[in-house]
Parts: C-alpha cells; sequence; structure tokens
C-alpha cells in the first residue's frame, strides 16, 4: 500500500435542497489498497461516490487525486484522471460480444470505415488473463450468454483497462451466487495486488472483512470511524453504522 493517498476528499458536504446528504466527510485509499465504505440506507455512501463521479458535484470541501488538488464535474473528468466506477447495474449491453462491451465508445479504427477487430480482441483477452478470468469460454460471445459473476469480471476488466489507478464497484456481489461471489472477490483482490487502488461499496459484512484493508463507516451523512478490518469485528463495525456518535444529528435543532 502506498503512503500518500490516491484519493483524498477533505469536508466534502453535499445538499440536496433541505436535506444534507453529506457533512464534511474525509474520505482516503491509497493504492494497493481496497477501502470498503459501509453505511445504512440513506448513509451517504451513494452520494459520495457520485460525488467523487462527477454526478452530483460536492457544495463544499476539497477532492485531492495522486496528491494535486482536482476538480471534478463530469464522469469525463474522472475518467482523465484515472478513476472508474462500475455500478450495482455494470452498464453492458447485453446485445453486444464481450469485445465490443469493453472497447465500447472506445473502439480502435483501422481505417475510417473499418474497427481494428485483431488489436481490439488481443487486447481484451490480455486484460482479462491479466486478472485471471479464466471462466470465459470466448470473448466473442454476447453478454447476454453470461453468468452473473462473468458480467461482473467484464465489467471490471473494462474499468481497468484504460490504465486506472483507482477502481469503486458499487455493491459487486449483489444477487450473485456462492460461486460467483467467489470469483468477484479473488478479482477484488488481484486488482489491490496488481497497485490499484479499491474503493468497494457494500452491505456484505462477510464480503468487506475477506478483501478489505480498511473500513469507513458513514452515518447519516457524517464519517462516524474509520476501522482498520484486521483490528475490529463484525459487531464493532455493525455499532458504528448503527449508533456511531455524529458531530450533530441532521434534523434536531441545536440548543
Amino acid at each position: 500500500m502506498s503512503e500518500a493517498p490516491i484519493l483524498e476528499l477533505k469536508g466534502v458536504s453535499k445538499n440536496f435542497g433541505a436535506v444534507q446528504a453529506l457533512s464534511k466527510v474525509d474520505f482516503d485509499v491509497h493504492l494497493g489498497e481496497v477501502m470498503a465504505l459501509v453505511g445504512d440506507n440513506g448513509a451517504g455512501k451513494s452520494t459520495l461516490i457520485k460525488g467523487v463521479a462527477g454526478i452530483y458535484p460536492f457544495d463544499e470541501g476539497e477532492v485531492y487525486f495522486a496528491g494535486e488538488p482536482v476538480n471534478i464535474h463530469s464522469p469525463r473528468d474522472i475518467a482523465a484522471l484515472g478513476i472508474e466506477v462500475v455500478y450495482q447495474d455494470l452498464a453492458l449491453a447485453n446485445n453486444l460480444d464481450v469485445v465490443a462491451n469493453m472497447f465500447l465508445g472506445r473502439e480502435t479504427i483501422q481505417s475510417p470505415w473499418r474497427l481494428d477487430e485483431t488489436s481490439m480482441e488481443e487486447a481484451c483477452i490480455e486484460t482479462l488473463e491479466s486478472l485471471s478470468v479464466s471462466t470465459l469460454r470466448s470473448v466473442r460471445l454476447p453478454v447476454a450468454s453470461l453468468s452473473g459473476g462473468q458480467r461482473q469480471a467484464i465489467a471490471v476488466a473494462k474499468a481497468v483497462m484504460w490504465n486506472s489507478k483507482l477502481v469503486i464497484l458499487d455493491e459487486p456481489t449483489a444477487a450473485l451466487g456462492v460461486a460467483q461471489t467467489r470469483q468477484v472477490l479473488d478479482l477484488v483482490k488481484r486488482l489491490a495486488d496488481k497497485g490499484l487502488g479499491v474503493v468497494l461499496i457494500s452491505h456484505n459484512l462477510h464480503d468487506i472483512f475477506e478483501v478489505s484493508d480498511r473500513i469507513t463507516v458513514l452515518r447519516l451523512g457524517e464519517k462516524v470511524g474509520v476501522l482498520d478490518a484486521k483490528n475490529t469485528t463484525q459487531q464493532e463495525v455493525v455499532h458504528a453504522i448503527t449508533a456511531g456518535k455524529m458531530s450533530k444529528v441532521p434534523g434536531m435543532v441545536e440548543a
């Protein structure tokens, strides 16, 4: 794990009208680290990630990437930095094959009227092999024919294909079976082993304790703790999620 964070948020806040979704949250993740982000529904996890992704720009606070201050206004900005987000719906085109999905919107052009199918297929296979994804019979299979675990692997491989430094995974094991979950968790570990920073959002504490290095806990829009996964328990994490100490309670009038 690197010493300086690849991504650091300082005091970020986000309001939606009268609703304060985030309140002065600090957050960081290092290269080679899996940082879990947990909290109950409404804790602010999705708002935090969408702020990083440029979907909901933060109202206040500072964002640093690789030690430099950055302004993120759109998903295009994070792609330029080397941040990729894999959302729960995966954003794959079921009617296209694996190669076409991995290069969707970034196709290699051989000539003005022809795609370089050979180089795209070779790059696709190389990326999948680098992540030890071995369950696919062919990269020319349509995504509609793949299992949930295979689709998740394709979405992750697509994210790391473009010189990414940080990958954010939103509920990657939701609705997966036991064997498929195992494939995805192994893939998360390999991302960190390759030196990428990984942010893992999940409600499944068993998965989180298996792959994460640290755990950031949000509660009602505030950060209430950062726990070392090796030196804490599921009970302590649950307590932080449900009863973590906050500086103020949203909706309560201060005395």
